[in-house]
């Protein structure tokens, strides 16, 4: 008579050995599920989006073209480089700055150079910026996403930075406070937005700084507030441009 081990071998039970089989299965199908969710992460400014033969195209013009009104170190009144570039493009794309060069450059005369003398030009502000060369060359359809932030990641807005923040009202002392604000999110004009009604609020709070109107009337209800921002990320506050009621309920 066969015993109930009989069917074991050298690999161990059967049974043991079609759960591992299902088991392996399960997890090569997790991991591709995953692999197939996962979105990858956007490109940045680290990434080596130009080349140096790209940035060194571009000097002589930039010297003949550019220098009167621009310098590429922080110094000057219009720099493009330093705190001014971080404080005019942080969380913003290559493309932006591409589209800025070509509506701002030359003076006088925007958009009066060849397509491929803008790209060169970007590769030249990034490369001064610090930002590594890589294999790839500026250009409209290879730069629109890809992010200039901090190397050590998106980070907060720095200080001086045109913002909109949107939150519930309160007082604190003299102050008018947005609780359960928004990150700060850079904008290109003062003013509420159609979205800051439903926007998802957050878990900061955000000091108004300089409030010019009466705002007793909305204490407790959902403002959307616009300005400079004071200290990173608004640190010290909002030096505020502009203060709207977006919903009579708050959050």
């Amino acid at each position: 008579m066969r015993n109930a081990q009989s069917t074991s071998t050298a690999s161990g039970p059967r049974w043991l050995r079609r759960w591992s089989l299902v088991g392996a299965v399960m997890l090569a199908t997790a991991g591709a599920l995953a692999a197939q969710d996962a979105k990858p992460a956007a490109p940045t400014v680290w990434d080596g989006v130009y080349s140096d033969a790209q940035a060194e195209r571009a000097t002589a013009v930039f010297g003949s073209t550019c220098s009167n009104c621009h310098t590429l170190g922080p110094q000057g009144t219009r720099p493009l480089t330093g705190d001014k570039f971080w404080q005019s493009y942080t969380q913003k794309t290559v493309g932006d700055l591409l589209n800025y060069v070509k509506t701002s450059m030359p003076n006088g005369q925007p958009g009066s150079l060849p397509a491929a003398t803008y790209n060169d030009l970007v590769a030249l502000i990034l490369k001064s910026n610090g930002f590594p060369a890589g294999a790839t060359e500026v250009a409209p359809e290879t730069v629109a996403k890809v992010l200039i932030v901090p190397k050590g990641g998106a980070g907060e807005l720095p200080a001086n930075t045109l913002v909109g923040v949107v939150g519930c009202l309160t007082r604190s002392g003299s102050d008018w406070v947005l609780t359960n604000a928004t990150a700060p999110e850079r904008i290109d004009k003062t003013g509420a937005r159609p979205e800051d009604a439903t926007r998802p609020l957050g878990d900061r709070t955000m000091t108004l700084k300089f409030v010019l109107t009466r705002l007793d009337a909305f204490l407790g209800q959902r403002m959307s507030a616009s300005g400079m921002l004071i200290g990173a990320g608004g640190s010290d506050g909002l030096n505020v441009a502009t203060v709207n009621r977006v919903a009579e309920t708050c959050p």
